[in-house]
């Protein structure tokens, strides 16, 4: 009896969504398991013997395999049906390549322009939508406990991230609004990215825009977001790569598959 694959994951992550995605298309049942933020370092380096620091990672027929893209090449070689990589070789060439552009140009700019506003917002609440679920529930109604963990959330994600630059986030603005300005031009008049049906190019655009975009299928998000990282994100929510987004995650994104 084969075991069960386990997702070892940070459920708002933009990057763990792409794998959830992956899994939940391929129809993949699964366990996951969501470690304490700063704690998913230590279970990532435990599990890949020092080879990787951060998440998603996947345990699949006896193998632990990191990153996101690395994971779906996995499956589309155990579980070819349904493909998210074309047939054709060259499509295949170009869906992996728009795969690798928004992962290193989407992927690490969002992210840091969210953290940069998150962790200046000390009026809304900032961390507190994000680090208050991890407490123990007997915690929960403790303001010395949530501000503790606030506090160690900011500290982490300022370490780890170097969110507290300015001119760092004004460039990470700028490379989201090339990101955008490139999905935009690679769709043209067409519903895909590639060819004529979903991919591996479609679903990491979608998965990494999502915290723009807030598809109701994606992951759960605060309400409120920070009122500079709203205002930015206002400006391109109207736009058709956003628009496009958001209908990717209605028409694709399969629920189920993960049990925690």
């Amino acid at each position: 009896m084969s075991e069960t694959p386990v997702l070892w994951h940070i459920p708002i992550s933009h990057f763990n969504e792409k794998a959830r995605w992956a899994l939940a298309w391929k129809g993949i049942d699964h366990e996951r398991r969501a470690p304490v933020p700063g704690a998913h370092m230590l279970v990532a380096l435990w599990h890949t013997r020092g080879a990787e620091k951060t998440l998603p990672m996947l345990r699949l027929d006896g193998e632990t395999i990191a990153d996101s893209s690395e994971i779906i090449a996995a499956l589309e070689r155990r579980h070819p049906e349904p493909p998210l990589y074309p047939a054709d070789p060259a499509e295949r060439a170009r869906a992996l390549e728009l795969e690798q552009f928004f992962d290193d140009e989407l992927g690490p700019p969002i992210r840091l322009v969210a953290w940069h506003e998150i962790t200046r917002d000390r009026e809304g609440g900032g961390m507190a939508p994000l680090t208050t679920p991890y407490l123990p529930a007997a915690l929960r109604e403790s303001s010395l406990a949530a501000a503790a963990m606030r506090r160690g959330g900011s500290i982490f994600v300022a370490l780890r991230y170097r969110v507290r630059d300015d001119e760092a986030a004004a460039r990470g603005r700028r490379a989201v609004v090339a990101a955008l300005d490139r999905l935009e031009r690679e769709l043209g008049d067409g519903e895909y990215l590639v060819g004529d049906r979903f991919t591996v190019a479609d679903l990491t655009a979608a998965s990494l825009f999502y915290p723009l975009a807030r598809p109701p299928e994606g992951p759960k998000v605060p309400d409120e977001e920070p009122p500079r990282l709203k205002e930015f994100f206002d400006s391109l929510r109207e736009r058709r790569g956003a628009a496009w987004v958001r209908e990717m995650f209605a028409r694709h994104r399969r629920a189920g598959g993960g049990t925690a």
